[in-house]
């Protein structure tokens, strides 16, 4: 995300930071930059570089050190193509990229703050710890310790083979990335203390890719312990796997063949060769999903839940009105004639009753239910499965949010008529209205204030209300109550209930079991 200019020039006249004092991690001490009443440290090392030996491996330990080092510099992204927001300067990239960043105002280690450790999306493809409207500055002023962290994407961080299945203690291979975000876990089980933080309060949260990576983290035995309450924003994985077979093992090594036969190579050993800009080419784009695999997750989230083994936690999740307006291409090009065969090109082949439940005749029409269409794919039902499931299986609180106002974007902008649409939400949730010049109004920066505490509060006790906030009731089995975040802030049903409900039929018939059994 590019800053403003305003932004940019506060940045360039503030005076310079003095550093904090020194705090001792498990691997070496580091030393953060003050910025008010919050220490900043950018760029501490949770894992070795996964170069060289070490690239398709699990996250390896750091090597330790004596010297203090200046935790003052954010590090490259993890390689990728791209960039996993519209708008957003691409990030320095490099394959040595397992570093985190901590926001903090404790003022010594004596606190016991919550924790909120941050997972971006990208598609796991791409993505950055360190991009502005990222930064835990805002939530940490309300007294959180809040992380951000990288964890490698797209071929580098997904890759499943049978030579790296043979080569793997655990026989499998895929999700590298997934146990990059489990190692920065373990990390803050480690060390937050020396922080100001509290190893019993760690909240993780994520958007898009990062909130499918918190449904991952609910379901993994891995995760276990590793956190203790969950919010998701706009992404989870929770279709049935009949519909993406290329999720399983077996298949993503057969993908993974091709991919290295798209490079014309054909084993791990000259893969491990390339460099890593020849990694990204070739079929590189068709691997950049999770696999369900034996180790880190041995069954899907959907499963996982039903069987009532998932890491049962406190969730909060939700997600917006719009989603679709921002990620459907060429908007202009949707007919009426072609609608379905569009979709089809799209998705590949799909069940009529889900097409039939968005009609259309004009091709202004068949816009809006192409938009409807891929909102409730993409994200509505996932969420109303998600508050479902933890709602019948699990033992804790589930609140449930509608993010259904629209930022003022200006016209003439990337973001021109988006609406509430896909990261609509992340400006408010971060309180980081101020880093974009758009004409900001009242209701936005109340909204952007209380959605922020929602968050912070929920980190600290699991449950979002606070003194000065709008009530947002749990949602439970009988009482499907959803918060909705817009102007005012009002409490009603689940939104598109009744295209939600044609999933819920057509999944059903696909697992051949009513939704929440098997």
């Amino acid at each position: 995300m590019k800053p403003s200019t305003a932004l940019r020039i506060a940045l360039i006249l503030a005076p310079l930071p003095t550093f904090a004092g020194v705090v001792q991690t498990d691997a070496g001490p580091v030393e953060g930059v003050r910025a008010g009443r919050l220490t900043v440290y950018k760029g501490i090392a949770f894992a070795a570089p996964p170069v060289g030996s070490l690239r398709w491996r699990e996250p390896q330990p750091v090597n330790s050190w004596k010297d203090v080092r200046k935790a003052d510099e954010f590090a490259p992204a993890c390689t990728q193509t791209g960039v996993s927001m519209p708008g957003e300067t691409p990030p320095a990239v490099s394959e040595d990229c397992l570093y985190l960043n901590v926001w903090t105002p404790a003022q010594n280690s004596d606190a016991r703050l919550p924790v909120m450790v941050w997972i971006y999306g990208g598609g796991f493809f791409n993505g950055s710890a360190s991009m502005p409207l990222y930064w835990g500055d805002r939530l940490a002023r309300k007294d959180a310790v809040v992380i951000t962290f990288g964890y490698r994407v797209g071929p580098f961080g997904f890759l499943a083979h049978p030579e790296l299945t043979q080569e793997s203690p655990h026989h499998t291979s895929g999700n590298y990335g997934l146990l990059d975000q489990i190692a920065a876990l373990q990390w803050v089980q480690r060390n937050i203390r020396a922080f100001g933080g509290d190893p019993q309060r760690v909240t993780i949260f994520g958007q898009s890719a990062g909130a499918v990576s918190v449904s991952i983290m609910m379901a993994s035995p891995l995760a276990k312990g590793l956190f203790q309450r969950a919010i998701a924003q706009s992404s989870g994985l929770f279709e049935p796997l009949q519909l993406a077979p290329n999720y399983l093992l077996a298949n993503a090594e057969h993908d993974g063949e091709a991919y290295a036969a798209s490079l014309n190579v054909h084993s791990v050993a000259e893969l491990r060769a390339l460099p890593a800009s020849d990694l990204l080419k070739g079929k590189a784009g068709e691997i950049s999903h999770p696999v369900i695999e034996p180790y880190l997750l041995p069954e899907s989230p959907y499963n996982a839940f039903v069987e009532s083994r998932q890491n049962d936690v406190p969730i909060l999740v939700g997600s917006n009105d719009d989603e679709a307006r921002s990620l459907v291409p060429d908007l202009n090009t949707i007919k009426a004639s072609t609608f379905n065969a569009d979709i089809a090109k799209r998705w590949g082949p799909l069940p009529q009753q889900l097409l039939e439940a968005y009609p259309h005749t004009t091709d202004e029409e068949a816009l809006k239910a192409r938009l409807g269409f891929e909102r409730d794919l993409r994200f509505g039902w996932d969420m109303w499965a998600w508050a479902r499931l933890e709602a019948m299986k699990g033992r804790n609180s589930v609140y449930y949010y509608h993010f259904a106002h629209k930022p003022p974007f200006p016209k003439g902008s990337l973001y021109e008529g988006w609406g509430a649409s896909h990261y609509a939400e992340l400006w408010y949730m971060f309180d980081h209205l101020n880093q974009e010049p758009w004409q900001w109004r009242t209701s936005d920066r109340r909204l952007a204030d209380v959605m922020s505490s929602y968050w912070v509060n929920f980190a600290k006790s699991g449950n979002p209300n606070g003194a000065g906030l709008p009530g947002w009731a749990e949602f439970t089995p009988t009482d499907n109550r959803v918060l909705y975040l817009n102007d005012p802030i009002y409490t009603d049903g689940v939104p598109n209930l009744k295209t939600l409900k044609v999933f819920d039929t057509v999944y059903a018939q696909v697992r051949g079991a009513p939704f929440g059994s098997r």
